[in-house]
């Protein structure tokens, strides 16, 4: 096991196995957010919340379409179970305490975009060696560099006044998000033979 990408080519590429269960985790999880922030939204944004929604929802769009380009893709039996497994994990689930329902899904989704963008770091697994003009290395550092401004506007949401009576509700969701993505992430990347410091 490795804590990096690899072994490159003498290209300085990432071999495409590895790119391509990367970048399916990674479409996954950004996919479900865009798809769950464009039924999210309402017909007509009457507070800052949703106009944030509305922003977020293009930037997860841009994710995965710069990660469909830029893969170099081969095909993987063992895909289709693990997106299952992937797919399940994004749905939304009931948040004990909160009884507004718009509320509640928004709450859903910014704990676990909070959860994707934090938790999961994909430029920190490439080389140092790895090939800086690589469309699929570049693709991993466009995403980590967007994630830490996502994460912004999902701290600000979480932390707000609007959820002040409903502190204990969405801390414990966002602890339960950034267990589970943590450990889908770890579960992909094990199998590719990348193994994250336990600390992750």
């Amino acid at each position: 096991m490795s804590g990096f990408l690899g072994p490159l080519d003498p290209g300085g590429r990432v071999p495409p196995r590895q790119q391509t269960l990367v970048a399916a985790f990674l479409i996954s999880a950004h996919g479900a957010l865009a798809r769950q922030f464009a039924f999210t939204l309402p017909l007509k944004l009457d507070a800052a919340w949703q106009t944030e929604l509305n922003a977020q929802f293009y930037r997860e769009t841009e994710i995965v379409s710069l990660l469909m380009r830029a893969t170099s893709w081969v095909p993987d039996i063992a895909l289709a179970q693990m997106v299952a497994s992937w797919e399940t994990a994004w749905l939304p689930t009931p948040i004990e305490g909160i009884a507004d329902r718009p509320l509640a899904q928004a709450v859903h989704l910014a704990t676990l975009a909070h959860a994707v963008h934090a938790g999961i770091r994909p430029a920190a697994l490439l080389p140092v060696d790895s090939n800086a003009q690589d469309p699929f290395v570049m693709a991993l550092r466009r995403i980590e560099f967007e994630s830490g401004r996502l994460l912004q506007a999902q701290i600000l949401f979480l932390k707000g006044a609007e959820l002040a009576p409903y502190r204990d509700a969405v801390s414990a969701t966002l602890e339960k998000r950034h267990t589970g993505v943590r450990k889908l992430w770890r579960e992909t990347l094990e199998s590719i033979g990348i193994d994250l410091p336990r600390s992750e």
